[in-house]
């Protein structure tokens, strides 16, 4: 059995970041677009709408490299909303910038940074005049919020400190001195309350949408990832809890070994967790985070899963992951008391893909946790790859085309070499017609529990609308959706018309 009820049906998902989506001015919100998509899902019997982290991103675009592992990305606030419940005046719009950026396939993120600034200047300007009962509310939900203030004072400091890392700031900052930081706030309450208000409205966007998803029946699949930005308000307040000197430099570092993947490893740069910490604490820290993510969400995707089990450590100076070496992890410790935590159920799924190990296999099955299939990775020709169709045995599993860190299935399709293709071919002999739509029945045939498509395998997009290339720098993370045109309504009918003709 599954850990929750709610796999017990078969499912149909699209894979769909808030950024992505159209007919508001820079970057998708909370608003009006993510209403019509929730509504558009649910028209066309789609179960399941999956997203990537909705914190704030790097200033790559990235939501995996997050300075809050706990607030919600300003970027996804709409401003349409505030102005009709009266928080701004209409004539604020126009203020911003890029009001008139209605249309457009990326997103800019200077751009984004700008206006979500300037909405936040706004929000203070009109806070006096709001109602006494909303100001209560504000400050029953600040006091409700643990990480608040660690979030609201390291954005002010990285603004004035003008982006810089926290561990250049002055000493008594850098160190994050208490006497320091509250003679600090006196001076600065309006700039703030500016980062406040601004998750506030965040959060009651998002819970309006969470809310409308639940009496629609579509479930929304979150992300985690495994660790946490070095530059991050979570490393700045709480550095005790990871690797990482007083004088900001890494102790020890995450990344994975070189594998048929990278030749070299990945080195991510970011620290590795004190697990004797955290273990002295219950965890209390990870239990507080799981349980703030699922308020947010239905389900939640762990990335890098396997790091639960065992995870690879490399000093804090090497340059590549080549050196490092395998330490075990209190993952069962874990994910135990979380699941007590929730009355027995883990409402999560295990991000297992590349070289995972029978005990990370065994740790993700004991907890009933789906793992993960991409079918990209499915036809290298080795009658075992745990990716072939036939290999997907149970229903404990999400099938998909790709994820946000493949290439479109057309872009796959295209960088073939012609023996691989010629090979699939004899098998799945219309795939060459439309790769997406063929992975994606070859993925409704199987009896795994989800199946996700990224909505670009919908409307047979190739690589121009690519979400991210793992590895490198620039032109991630940006692809923006123009418009709810007729071509997307049709993709989303003929989706679900498929899912029912599986009986998913």
């Amino acid at each position: 059995m599954f850990a929750t009820d709610f796999t017990s049906n078969r499912c149909t998902g699209v894979l769909l970041h808030p950024s992505a989506l159209p007919f508001s001015p820079v970057v998708g919100t909370f608003g009006s677009p993510a209403r019509d998509w929730i509504r558009a899902l649910a028209d066309n019997g789609i179960n399941v709408w999956q997203f990537l982290p909705l914190a704030p991103c790097d200033s790559t675009g990235s939501p995996y490299s997050s300075p809050s592992s706990f607030a919600l990305n300003p970027f996804f606030l709409d401003a349409a909303d505030l102005v009709k419940e009266d928080f701004l005046e209409e004539s604020a719009l126009d203020l911003l910038p890029g009001a008139n950026a209605t249309r457009d396939f990326t997103v800019d993120f200077i751009l984004a940074e700008e206006r979500s600034k300037k909405l936040g200047v706004l929000l203070v300007e009109a806070w006096p005049y709001q109602k006494i009962e909303r100001h209560n509310e504000f400050k029953r939900w600040c006091d409700q919020q643990f990480w608040l203030e660690d979030h609201v004072c390291f954005m002010e400091l990285k603004r004035q400190n003008n982006g810089l890392p926290w561990w250049q700031w002055q000493k008594a900052f850098a160190v994050h001195n208490h006497v320091a930081i509250a003679l600090w706030k006196r001076k600065y309450p309006k700039a703030l309350l500016q980062h406040r208000l601004v998750q506030w409205h965040l959060y009651r966007q998002w819970n309006g949408l969470r809310e409308l998803a639940a009496q629609l029946e579509i479930r929304l699949l979150g992300d985690l990832p495994f660790y946490v930005s070095k530059d991050s308000a979570d490393v700045w307040s709480r550095r005790y809890l990871f690797s990482i000197e007083p004088d900001g430099e890494l102790d020890l570092q995450s990344g994975v070994p070189p594998d048929y993947f990278s030749s070299t490893g990945q080195l991510w740069g970011t620290p590795i967790y004190r697990w004797r910490m955290h273990s002295l604490t219950r965890f209390r820290w990870w239990r507080k985070r799981f349980s703030h993510h699922l308020s947010q969400v239905d389900f939640l995707r762990v990335d890098h899963f396997r790091a639960l089990e065992s995870y690879w450590e490399v000093p804090g100076t090497n340059k590549s992951a080549e050196i490092g070496r395998w330490q075990p992890s209190p993952g069962m410790k874990l994910l135990q008391v979380v699941k007590n935590d929730f009355e027995g159920k883990l409402p999560l799924v295990a991000e297992d893909l590349g070289v995972v190990t029978p005990e990370v296999e065994n740790l993700r099955d004991q907890f009933h946790l789906p793992g993960m299939k991409v079918l990209q990775f499915a036809f290298n020709g080795d009658i075992n790859n745990p990716y072939l169709p036939e290999n997907i045995k149970g229903r404990e599993w999400v099938v998909y085309t790709g994820t946000h860190d493949n290439p479109t299935t057309i872009g796959w399709w295209n960088s073939l070499d012609l023996e691989t293709k010629e090979n699939i071919l004899r098998r799945y002999p219309k795939l060459s017609d439309s790769p997406g739509w063929q992975l994606i029945e070859i993925g409704f045939d199987t009896d795994a529990w989800l199946v996700m498509a990224p909505l670009q395998d919908l409307i047979s997009l190739d690589n121009e609308a690519r979400f991210n290339t793992p590895g490198t720098v620039g032109g991630n993370w940006s692809w923006r959706l123009p418009e709810m045109e007729s071509i997307v309504q049709d993709a989303l009918k003929k989706y679900g018309e498929l899912a029912s003709l599986y009986d998913r």
